[in-house]
């Protein structure tokens, strides 16, 4: 087990004003950083890239897509776009050095088309992740596809949703994160999920029902815990929490508030607050 820190917390841009903070997570203890993918410009990922490996820190990405190249659009064309996005994310994800890109890419992040889920946008969606697994196989990178709350996405809410994607695409380079914010709105019972799905799971997001420091809001932590420690779960813990410090991406996913005194406040009692509950359930 691996505790990771998304930069969500912070900032959507990449560049060499993150190169302090990142410093600063590696002190806390933290073991690697998680990325958000979106930015244009290969040379500012491949720098950032080179930093995480003089620091030996690892690496995950996360990322998303837009209706302009939604894999589950009807529209041929936009789903070959879909495709040639999800191409440079991962080559992207390369130039970082990462292990896993995780995200709600299988359809367009906060599109609704007004009624459920249809046959055809499940099988379009399916097609564009098939192609993606197999070129992120090429560079050994793990897709794990994000289940949604209802308030974010209609296609893929639950992990028995999003495990008929991960079963239909059929491919090593795809499994699916766990995510404990939306676990905590979706599932009946977030501890039976993860026993269930426990060869499916790739990726596990610590994330608080508030989106604020794990711990301090109403998931149900011990039982989320001590699942993923009966599964043997050995892959990255990452916190992913938000805040207003970039306004217009915070304004875009309905962040209004901060939810703690200081962002500090949010990784390092985070950080502790992992390793206290991972000790608690493993011993």
């Amino acid at each position: 087990m691996k505790i990771g820190m998304n930069l969500l917390l912070w900032t959507t841009d990449v560049n060499e004003k993150l190169y302090p903070l990142i410093e600063d997570l590696k002190e806390t203890g933290f073991e690697g950083i998680e990325v958000p993918i979106g930015d244009v410009g290969n040379k500012r990922y491949r720098e950032l890239g080179q930093r995480l490996k003089d620091l030996e820190l690892g690496c995950t990405c996360v990322t998303s897509l837009f209706e302009d190249c939604n894999p589950a659009s009807a529209d041929l064309s936009v789903r070959a776009k879909a495709v040639d996005q999800m191409k440079w994310r991962i080559d992207m994800g390369k130039e970082l050095g990462a292990e896993v890109i995780c995200g709600p890419f299988h359809s367009a992040f906060a599109y609704f088309s007004g009624e459920p889920p249809t046959d055809d946008e499940r099988k379009y969606s399916t097609e564009v992740m098939r192609a993606s697994a197999e070129y992120a196989g090429k560079v050994g990178i793990l897709l794990t596809p994000e289940a949604l709350n209802r308030f974010e996405c209609y296609l893929y809410n639950t992990l028995d949703d999003i495990s008929v994607l991960v079963k239909d695409v059929d491919h090593p380079n795809m499994k699916m994160i766990f995510d404990s914010h939306h676990a905590h709105i979706e599932e009946k019972d977030s501890g039976a999920a993860i026993r269930k799905y426990a060869d499916l799971i790739g990726h596990v997001h610590i994330t608080e029902s508030d989106r604020g420091t794990p711990g301090r809001g109403q998931v149900h932590w011990d039982d989320i815990f001590s699942n993923l420690g009966k599964i043997c779960f050995d892959g990255w813990l990452t916190i992913e929490a938000f805040s207003r410090n970039k306004p217009e991406f915070a304004s875009g996913i309905n962040v209004w508030r901060n939810f703690q005194p200081t962002l500090e406040e949010v990784y390092q009692d985070g950080y502790y607050f992992i390793k206290s509950m991972w000790n608690k359930h493993t011993k």
